[in-house]
């Protein structure tokens, strides 16, 4: 009932439709701030905590069951897997075959040995990898960037700041719609982009090149228009519209950083396995 009052609120003032929609599931709702905060904390704790168990558990307790429950279990999987998976791949095989000390041979190929130590390694990196992707992708998969930008603002973040986070996290998806759009329009003027690879590196020139263009047009068109609107005032500015934001969940973040403080201060003080 509270979500559709602050819609109501939302498209009478104004404001557009999405501004003020509540999110499909209680983890989608929570304040932008709770859940950056969580997949920083996730991503650092990772690094910090070491061996295999710490990481592990924090793929299962921060990434996969809040995952579960925002209903984006399928889509964080994949997404998580295909941005870490050349990274994990490479750091997997350097560890397992080039790790230094590693005397319990395991493997041999040609002068290339693989270790049990390279291996344990290996899959200590290979859990902080997936921990670090997971916590990142959760929280684009359940945040929109405009809501943790005005809640940024809110707080007294320069707005340059919250821009330059909001363009950073949409440039990409940007880019690839923009790719897709370019891709198909060069097809209907008789572009071969399917064959050979040789055929396929020839048509990639004259999708690249408009791509990069367009781009840079469109951020030139995006600054003139935000200055037109007086983006560069000085002084806060008035939001029309937040995010929700608790109690509860400020005493959630606070825990949050402290305990990674704690955290980190007693790995650099060699507490700890």
């Amino acid at each position: 009932m509270a979500g559709r009052e602050r819609l109501t609120r939302a498209s009478h003032s104004g404001l557009p439709e999405w501004l003020g929609r509540p999110g499909p599931s209680a983890y989608h709702r929570l304040n932008p701030l709770t859940k950056a905060t969580l997949a920083t904390v996730t991503a650092v704790a990772a690094v910090a905590l070491g061996g295999l168990v710490g990481p592990a558990l924090l793929v299962i307790g921060a990434v996969l069951i809040p995952a579960v429950a925002a209903g984006v279990l399928g889509r964080l999987l994949r997404l998580s897997l295909l941005l870490a998976l050349p990274i994990a791949i490479s750091a997997f095989l350097v560890n397992l075959f080039f790790f230094p000390g590693g005397r319990t041979e395991l493997l041999r190929i040609g002068p290339i040995v693989a270790t049990a130590e390279g291996l344990g390694f290996a899959l200590e990196i290979l859990a902080r990898i997936l921990a670090i992707s997971g916590a990142v992708t959760l929280f684009y998969l359940t945040t929109r960037p405009s809501d943790l930008v005005l809640d940024l603002e809110r707080r007294g973040v320069s707005p340059r700041i919250g821009f330059v986070a909001n363009a950073s996290v949409q440039a990409v998806p940007a880019m690839v719609e923009r790719a897709v759009q370019i891709t198909a329009a060069q097809r209907a003027r008789g572009l071969d982009t399917e064959g050979s690879p040789l055929r396929r590196a020839r048509g990639i020139l004259p999708i690249v090149g408009p791509v990069i263009l367009g781009s840079i047009a469109e951020v030139e068109e995006r600054t003139m228009a935000l200055e037109a609107r007086a983006f560069g005032r000085p002084g806060r500015r008035t939001l029309l519209w937040a995010p929700h934001d608790t109690a509860a969940e400020g005493v959630v973040r606070w825990l949050l950083l402290a305990g990674l403080l704690v955290l980190v201060v007693a790995r650099l003080a060699g507490v700890g396995p």
